[in-house]
């Protein structure tokens, strides 16, 4: 049984993601102290993170990257429909997603429920033996991609990958040198029925820059093709 942490201040809230998030389920427990989550998130294991930006004593903001630096696990954002901002910047620190309110519980369930599966199918864990030997390691440059257990190192130096970032990075290095639009990129990763768009691409590829090119400000492998879209030059 998946096991889910809610962060959430809002009592109502909370209870009303715990409600249905159980009927389905999966296994809760909710914080609403943002500066016990890191603590309870070292003291047990959660398969995904629904965190409220607006936090008291420590903001949705810093508990995501704090978190980011220790789990590769999913994290979507709740946060209210004015914090367009914020959400680019939750995106930039690591976040996987984003869900504003109010929400269709119904819909959050869903969104869960995707981001498990996708969590899992990239981690090896569905799929059998003989799928993973397929996936075979893949090298661009000083990058090595290792499909089969979720890694990507640099010169040797594993570099650590949320979820849809090595999703986007792993869809891109096996197709290279083709050149796809931020709107095929969304629907390859996000899904073409996502409640989002496709400027998450955008903040996804900047971090992808961050963390693997030698010059973000001047990518040589992941590249923009302007008023087309992005190109991983093999």
């Amino acid at each position: 049984m998946s096991r889910i942490l809610i962060v959430e201040d809002d009592r109502k809230i909370a209870q009303l993601e715990q409600l249905y998030l159980e009927m389905s389920g999966y296994e809760t427990n909710i914080v609403a102290d943002g500066s016990k989550v890191e603590e309870e998130t070292d003291q047990n294991r959660y398969d995904l993170i629904l965190l409220d930006l607006m936090l008291p004593k420590t903001d949705g903001m810093t508990i995501c990257q704090n978190i980011r630096e220790k789990t590769d696990i999913p994290i979507l954002m709740v946060t209210a429909k004015t914090e367009s901002l914020d959400v680019i910047r939750g995106l930039g620190l690591g976040a996987d997603d984003y869900i504003t309110k109010p929400f269709d519980p119904a819909q959050l369930v869903a969104r869960v429920k995707a981001h498990l599966a996708r969590y899992e199918r990239l981690k090896g864990n569905s799929g059998g033996e003989e799928k993973k030997k397929d996936r075979k390691v893949i090298e661009i440059g000083d990058i090595t991609l290792i499909p089969e257990n979720w890694k990507v190192y640099r010169r040797g130096a594993e570099i650590k990958l949320p979820g849809r970032e090595f999703e986007l990075l792993l869809f891109l290095a096996e197709n290279p040198n083709i050149v796809f639009s931020r709107e095929q990129l969304f629907e390859r990763i996000w899904g073409c029925n996502y409640e989002s768009d496709a400027a998450t691409v955008s903040v996804h590829i900047n971090r992808l820059r961050e963390k693997l090119e030698e010059n973000p400000r001047n990518p040589r492998m992941i590249e923009t093709i302007w008023g087309v879209g992005y190109r991983l030059n093999l």
